[in-house]
């Protein structure tokens, strides 16, 4: 998946065979990876993008279902949340057919003029595109479904306390080496190295999964200007924010992978408003003001340790 994972398997008087575990884990992401990354031109996703044909394209049940998935967050979130902006992602320099340099404004009208989460449709026979140059990216959900997929692999082999981390995503479960529920610290951005630094705060995660999104991982320097990742899907410009960071906690680390991407492309406020009305996901967000002050911000019901920026919410 073109990342790093850590598992973490607490043994409590039964044996672990560390080398059928990690075949099993590599099998399960092999499987993942074949489906849903673009940087593979195998993958069932690159053969999905290359098909330009408007009659419904069938799919794995799996890649089906993370569509699907994508597609409720990006109703609920009037398209803030967008797996169709891969052609944009592209010219911004993201993403395996990166390019270089600050894209032209038509081009980026071009790429506007046929993506959009609306020109993708659901069917018996497969998903359709209603325009045939489309093209998706599930890079901002699929580490999530990675994660879900080793852990739920991990339960089934009888496996009660578990940590699975791909690429900062994370699900937990049961209680760590010191028999006490997992903790989960959340990068201070661009922070200090000290020690005491390096985490903004600290969730219990009680069972959940948790993801972060934030720009300070992934951006790129055009002519001097720093740009993060995320993309206004409806002017299709990296967003510029006070948001350095948003942290999900779900029931799944799918949810909580695309929740966090969709937060960092909505404005603060709104996207408080939507999680609390939601109420299916909690959220933590990490502010930073003009004048360099930062704050972290709760939806309801989130008790984090150890702030090292006041809490205004």
């Amino acid at each position: 998946m073109g990342t790093n994972y850590s598992i973490k398997i607490i043994g409590d008087g039964f044996y672990v065979d560390s080398l059928y575990v990690q075949r099993g884990i590599d099998s399960v992401l092999r499987v993942v990876n074949g489906q849903m990354s673009t940087w593979d031109p195998k993958s069932e996703i690159s053969f999905f993008n290359q098909l330009k044909i408007m009659e419904p394209i069938p799919v794995s049940p799996e890649l089906f279902f993370v569509v699907n998935k994508a597609l409720e967050i990006s109703k609920i979130t009037e398209g803030a949340f967008d797996i169709t902006l891969f052609d944009l992602m592209s010219l911004w320099g993201f993403g395996p057919k990166a390019k270089n340099g600050f894209p032209k404004k038509e081009d980026i009208e071009k790429v506007l003029s046929y993506s959009g989460w609306e020109k993708i449709k659901l069917k018996e026979s497969g998903i359709q595109k209603l325009n045939p140059a489309l093209k998706i990216d599930l890079n901002s959900i699929a580490k999530g479904y990675g994660v879900d997929q080793v852990f739920n692999w991990l339960q089934i082999q009888g496996f009660k306390d578990i940590f699975v981390e791909i690429g900062g995503e994370v699900r937990c479960f049961g209680r760590n080496q010191k028999n006490k529920l997992w903790s989960i610290g959340i990068e201070n951005p661009n922070g200090s190295r000290k020690l005491n630094q390096l985490y903004a705060a600290v969730v219990n995660a009680d069972g959940n999964a948790i993801a972060t999104s934030g720009n300070y991982r992934n951006f790129v320097n055009i002519n001097g200007e720093i740009l993060g990742h995320t993309i206004n899907s409806k002017s299709g410009y990296p967003i510029k924010t006070d948001v350095l960071s948003v942290t999900v906690l779900s029931n799944s680390c799918l949810k909580a992978d695309g929740w966090a991407t969709a937060l960092m492309a909505m404005d603060y406020k709104k996207g408080l408003k939507t999680v609390d009305d939601l109420n299916e996901i909690k959220a933590i967000w990490i502010l930073e003001y003009e004048n360099g002050s930062r704050k972290i911000a709760r939806s309801d019901g989130v008790k984090v340790e150890d702030p090292l920026y006041e809490i205004i919410r």
